[in-house]
């Protein structure tokens, strides 16, 4: 089952306000926490201490908590990765590595007697998985997720971020990615922009950035990087990524008559199978709304985006709804009764034929 979750960093923050932020994010749904261990500075074992009272706050919640570390960190803790011991006794659900060992090692981590998750790097782009897998790990044990990125521009281009989650896809590995709420103000570093996977979600709506992440069919579990997000964003994520179908935002014409705003949100919509690469089509509300009106109004050029209906001079093709796929004429016959905005666009190129989607009125 995919799984929404949040980070939180004990060491730049009071326990008080991390305790609060995992109560919000429990109650919205959110099962995940990622946290991040890379280096211990000044009094380890109080450093450790703090980590072990928010790592045991999550668990109360039933929230299961992730704890990115690397080689040196077991060096300085005196931990062996044939060892989990410690990272038990911390309350830990999983250890995600960040740099890794040479593959070997990290298939015999998945075989540990507590039953810790071991979490691999997904975005490093080598046979890494490959490698893992030729060692014969408990699968169950193994996931993997994307880095996050907190500088402007650094962040994973697209057609990679295929590429490299498909690698884990093959296997049937658990995957992850983050994205990153504009509220929140640190993270694992005094420095950020953000901390999303992709480039091209840094600075989009919350929302936007965990749909079209779940569209992609590439990723499980979806992760906000950065704390802390405010209360709106994590309902905001957690709408999208819990509700069954794909919500399109759209702007709608103020003018918008009663039926039009029933042909829009009264019911999900359907994407035809046969295709257009002109238009996407959802036929069905034709058939509900067949004894309907829908007079002529807002004739404008159609662009990219555009929510349509066919207007009564289209005869029986009136009350069908469509999303424009390009810039097209219009003849007098469709209605320009919205727009889907900017930051959803992405997930239309997503959208696949069949798939049912609804529209959401954008505030």
């Amino acid at each position: 089952m995919s799984k929404l979750g949040v980070s939180v960093y004990p060491e730049r923050s009071t326990f008080e306000k991390d305790a609060a932020y995992l109560d919000l994010a429990a109650k919205y749904g959110y099962q995940r926490v990622f946290t991040s261990l890379l280096e211990i500075k000044g009094d380890q074992a109080a450093v450790v201490a703090n980590f072990k009272k928010v790592i045991s706050y999550a668990n109360q919640l039933g929230l299961q908590v992730m704890v990115d570390v690397n080689p040196d960190l077991f060096k300085q803790l005196g931990v062996s990765y044939d060892d989990l011991s410690f990272f038990h006794d911390l309350g830990a659900w999983g250890v995600r590595l960040d740099l890794g060992f040479t593959g070997q090692e990290e298939a015999r981590m998945t075989h540990n007697e507590y039953g810790i998750k071991i979490e691999v790097n997904m975005s490093k782009g080598t046979h890494y998985v490959d490698t893992i897998m030729d060692y014969s790990p408990a699968k169950d044990n193994l996931l993997g997720s994307h880095n996050f990125y907190p500088q402007q521009y650094t962040g994973l281009g697209y057609d990679y971020f295929v590429q490299t989650s498909e690698q884990y896809r093959q296997y049937g590995l658990n995957t992850a990615a983050f994205v990153s709420s504009n509220a929140a103000t640190y993270g694992p570093w005094p420095m950020q922009d953000g901390l999303c996977t992709l480039e091209d979600h840094r600075g989009l709506p919350i929302a936007a950035q965990v749909q079209h992440l779940k569209m992609t069919g590439l990723i499980d579990d979806v992760l906000i990087g950065n704390a802390y997000a405010s209360e709106a964003e994590l309902k905001a994520a957690a709408e999208v990524f819990f509700s069954p179908y794909p919500l399109l935002h759209v702007d709608t014409v103020s003018d918008l008559s009663a039926v039009e705003e029933k042909v829009l949100f009264a019911q999900p919509q359907t994407y035809r199978g046969d295709f257009s690469d002109y238009v996407i089509r959802s036929s069905q509300t034709r058939v509900i709304y067949k004894d309907e009106d829908f007079p002529a109004h807002h004739l404008d050029a159609i662009h990219a985006g555009d929510v349509l209906i066919d207007n009564d001079e289209f005869g029986q093709y009136k009350g069908e709804l469509q999303i424009a796929r390009r810039d097209l004429e219009n003849t007098g016959r469709i209605n320009v009764v919205g727009h889907v905005v900017a930051s959803d666009l992405p997930c239309l190129k997503l959208l696949q034929p069949w798939a049912d989607f609804k529209f959401v009125a954008a505030e």
